[in-house]
């Protein structure tokens, strides 16, 4: 469990990294224009702190994959997390229009490779919190 833990922990402080693009690859200078200043700057924010909570994240697999797994306090951790994950996955599916990603190679493949990075951390933190 833990060199899943520092694995997962390396992927989501790379995934924090990747956040750092978005405003360029989404083209957010053209696409946001029509927002009001409130609904721009929070679409900024609100990514920021995502990339900044899954930097934590992955920092804290990296660091602590120990006391995640064998105290009591780190199952609880691994608990919110299980939810956290698990809730992200359902999202995956349910909150975002599959045409975003249907008949696209690249968006499906992104889509496709993200659904199963989900599936893994739920299971892994799920499996943490119920082995005791």
């Amino acid at each position: 469990m833990e060199l899943h833990l520092q694995i997962t922990g390396t992927l989501l402080i790379a995934l924090a990294f990747v956040h750092i693009i978005f405003p360029k690859y989404f083209n957010w200078e053209k696409e946001l224009q029509s927002l009001s200043l409130m609904n721009r700057e929070m679409m900024k924010i609100h990514t920021l702190f995502i990339a900044l909570t899954v930097f934590l994240i992955g920092l804290l697999c990296v660091t602590s994959p120990h006391e995640l797994t064998t105290t009591g306090l780190g199952r609880k951790i691994a608990l919110g997390l299980a939810v956290f994950w698990t809730t992200r996955l359902f999202i995956q599916f349910f909150g975002y229009s599959s045409a975003l990603w249907k008949g696209k190679t690249f968006e499906t493949a992104v889509h496709i490779i993200f659904s199963l990075f989900w599936i893994y951390m739920s299971i892994l933190f799920w499996m943490i919190y119920f082995n005791r």
